[in-house]
């Protein structure tokens, strides 16, 4: 099991109800399979996590991304502009 910190911006504050949280998550877990289990902590995630963008120790990464012992993992959703 690795110990990371996940870290939550915008609007993704509101739906964990929190800008970040402590885990431990399995060896060989994947950014996807972090969106896998925040979408069953937090099912409001469901509705953007196609979208969300992710980034481990400040670094954007893809969904299949491994992630590493101690990582800082921010998620940010969808933006829109003009």
């Amino acid at each position: 099991m690795k110990q990371i910190k996940v870290l939550f911006f915008a609007s993704l504050r509101d739906y964990a109800g929190s800008k970040s949280m402590d885990m431990e998550i399995p060896d060989g877990t994947t950014i996807l399979d972090l969106e896998n289990i925040l979408a069953q902590l937090y099912p409001r995630f469901e509705q953007v996590r196609t979208s969300m963008m992710a980034a481990i120790n400040h670094e954007y990464v893809a969904d299949d991304q491994v992630i590493p012992e101690h990582a800082e993992i921010a998620f940010f959703p969808p933006v829109s502009g003009g």
